[in-house]
Formats: C-alpha cells, structure tokens, sequence
C-alpha cells in the first residue's frame, strides 16, 4: 500500500472562518454536491476541479477550499461520497472506524470502492456534461486522494492529493497524468516509508510529479489545521498554492 488506511486523526482538526460563497446541489439527482463558481472574468474556460474529501466531507472547511479553487478561476465541484455519511469533527468516545468504512453508521450503508467509485464517476460526468469541463482536474483529502488516484481513467488529467490515505500502490502506478501531493511531516497514516515508496513508484510512471513535505503539521493540516498555528496557517497555505500552480501549469 502506498498510503495506510484512514485512523482517528483523519476526524480531528479546526473548524475554520469565512463566508461560503457556492451553492448545494443534487448530482445524477441523487449525491449532495457543493458548486463553487468562479467569476466570469477569472474563470478558466474549459476547465473545472472535482474535490473529493476527507471524511468529514461536505463541510465548512471543504466549502471554504472548494470556494478558494474558484476564485482562482477553475469551476469546482465539492461531492459527498459518503452518502450523507461523513463523520463529525472531532468524535468523541469509542468509534469502530473500520465498521464505519466497511458498513456505514447504520450497518447498510458502506465506503468502500465499490460504493464511492459509481459516485465518482457520476460526479464526473456531471462536471463533463452540465458543466462543460474538457480539462478535468481533481483533488483528493486524506480518503479522497485514492479516488483521484483511480479515476485517471475517467477522463482526470491532472491530480492533487493531500495528506494521503488508502492509496493502493496499483492505483499509483497505473495514474495516466501528473500528479502532486502535500504530505506532513508527522503523520502515521503517510509516514516517511510510504513518501518513498510512492516516489519510486511515481518515477516509474513516467508521468511529471511532486511530493511535497511540510514541517511541523500532522496529518489533516490542510483543510483542518489550526489557522491560528503559525506553522500550520503557513503549510495550510503553501499546500494550497501548491495545488492550484499545478493545475496552471499542467491542466490549462
């Protein structure tokens, strides 16, 4: 595995300030999705971001970052692929993640490929035929950077990822365009090995890449990191730049 399966620091973090600006909406009127649109004079023509998130899913921060991407001109779409399951910030008392991950909360409602990829994959073609994106980019948080990974071949040409988790080295290996990630200095679920291990294997794909490592942030740092942590307020946002100079570069 490239990256280790998500654990309880994936539902630990911040909630962060600001005013949302997109709009909910019902993808293949059924999944709950946030559009963030950019501004006719800054948009992208062409060109739109499918954000798949970590499992605290649509939320504020999400929202917020979805919100950021736009403002830089590219058409983002923000999906739940949970299925009105996404965890709440900071759980407390005694959880069964993998339970969660295999069978839902309510013991009939799973998160694993076989449920989130039809999802996705809706996802995407609602971003290609509603919204008329041709040059599709998409960013994946902690649970959802496996799905940008096995999406490439539904028409994802460039990816992001930050904070990895689930990421099969399969997956890696098989990605058909570039391909960043953001990665903390501590963190148990994408620790120093599996950094490695997915350069070498990303090396082998022939395909341009970028493993970026932050210092003094955890696991989470950017979409639930402490704003108000000077380091953390820094690698939150160079991990966003990060992202969205590599989709100016690659995908426009």
């Amino acid at each position: 595995m490239a990256s280790n399966p998500p654990a309880k620091c994936c539902t630990i973090g911040v909630k962060h300030e600001g005013e949302t600006t997109g709009q909910s909406i019902k993808v293949a009127n059924k999944h709950d999705a946030y559009l963030a649109t950019p501004t006719a004079d800054k948009a992208h023509r062409g060109a739109g971001i499918l954000l798949i998130p970590d499992v605290i899913g649509i939320w504020k921060n999400s929202k917020l970052i979805a919100d950021q991407f736009a403002a830089n001109g590219y058409l983002t779409l923000l999906i739940d692929v949970f299925n009105g399951d996404a965890l709440p910030l900071n759980r407390s008392g005694p959880f069964d993640f993998n339970a969660w991950l295999t069978k839902g909360s309510d013991g009939n409602n799973p998160h694993t490929k076989e449920a989130v990829d039809p999802i996705v994959e809706d996802a995407i073609k609602a971003l290609k035929e509603e919204y008329g994106v041709e040059k599709l980019g998409a960013v994946g948080y902690c649970f959802g950077a496996k799905y940008v990974v096995r999406h490439y071949k539904d028409g994802i040409k460039v990816g992001y990822a930050a904070h990895p988790s689930f990421v099969e080295e399969d997956e890696l290996a098989a990605i058909q365009g570039p391909f960043s990630i953001a990665a903390a200095e501590t963190d148990s679920i994408f620790p120093a090995e599996k950094r490695h291990r997915s350069e070498e294997i990303l090396q082998k794909t022939g395909q341009p890449y970028q493993i970026n490592l932050y210092s003094g942030v955890e696991h989470g740092f950017a979409v639930r990191g402490d704003p108000n942590k000077k380091a953390t307020r820094y690698a939150k946002e160079q991990a966003f730049l990060q992202a969205v100079t590599w989709f100016d570069n690659y995908l426009l």
